[in-house]
């Protein structure tokens, strides 16, 4: 067991009990406003481990349905306009690439059976198929949080959720893209497999970049209120 397959597996074990410290103070109490985020900072967590907590902690408590009922009690503005902007672009990027993140989860699980290759390496096959299942679970998201937000009926709701992710969710998935090329052609110089704890480090490395790649993509967006504070 080489050095690299140790760190691998630390840091998917870290991440997965990340997780599960999520899952169990959002059940035991701490919902979030926005039914979405539920999933978001637990999802969050596969990838950014520790990071995930240190911001569910500061920034996500902010916004559990608890809090807001208590500043609508007080007669004081809701919690997420009280958050300053990066703030509110960290919870919009990581709700962009919660779907995201999904979606590649759910590709790469589907591609370890059924392996699929495009101009010879199953690499390129495995971004279109990831493209595809993060695009669609990212709109689905999206949907999700616009849609009783604003209070839209299923066509226009899909339509605001295309139109305020499209962008985001194309930039996350370039900056992940990018870092699997460099991982696989630069540094292993091999193709990874699914099965390999090494794959999965990498991703959640290439989950990081993709924050990056979306982070000043949705700063533009929220302040042209194309997307809406979450």
């Amino acid at each position: 067991m080489g050095t690299p397959h140790v760190i691998a597996t630390v840091s998917l074990a870290t991440a997965v009990a990340c997780f599960l410290v999520l899952l169990i103070d959002i059940l035991a109490g701490h919902r979030q406003h926005m039914l979405i985020m539920n999933i978001v900072y637990p999802i969050t967590a596969l990838y950014a481990g520790p990071l995930a907590l240190i911001v569910y902690y500061t920034i996500g408590r902010r916004s559990t349905r608890k809090a807001v009922m208590q500043a609508k009690t007080r007669a004081k503005p809701p919690p997420d306009m009280q958050k300053p902007m990066w703030q509110n672009t960290i919870v919009a990027t990581l709700h962009c690439g919660s779907g995201c993140t999904l979606g590649d989860i759910v590709a790469e699980a589907f591609l370890l059976p059924f392996p699929f290759a495009l101009f010879g390496m199953t690499l390129y096959g495995a971004w279109v198929v990831e493209f595809v299942l993060a695009f669609g679970f990212g709109i689905l998201f999206q949907y999700y949080s616009i849609k009783p937000m604003k209070e839209l009926s299923a066509g226009p709701a899909l339509k605001a959720a295309l139109r305020a992710d499209t962008l985001s969710l194309t930039c996350w998935q370039t900056g992940m893209y990018g870092w699997m090329a460099v991982a696989t052609f630069l540094i292993f110089h091999r193709e990874l497999k699914g099965s390999e704890p090494v794959f999965w480090f990498m991703m959640q490395i290439g989950m990081i970049f993709g924050f990056i790649a979306a982070y000043p993509v949705n700063w533009w967006l929220l302040k042209r209120k194309i997307k809406e504070v979450m």
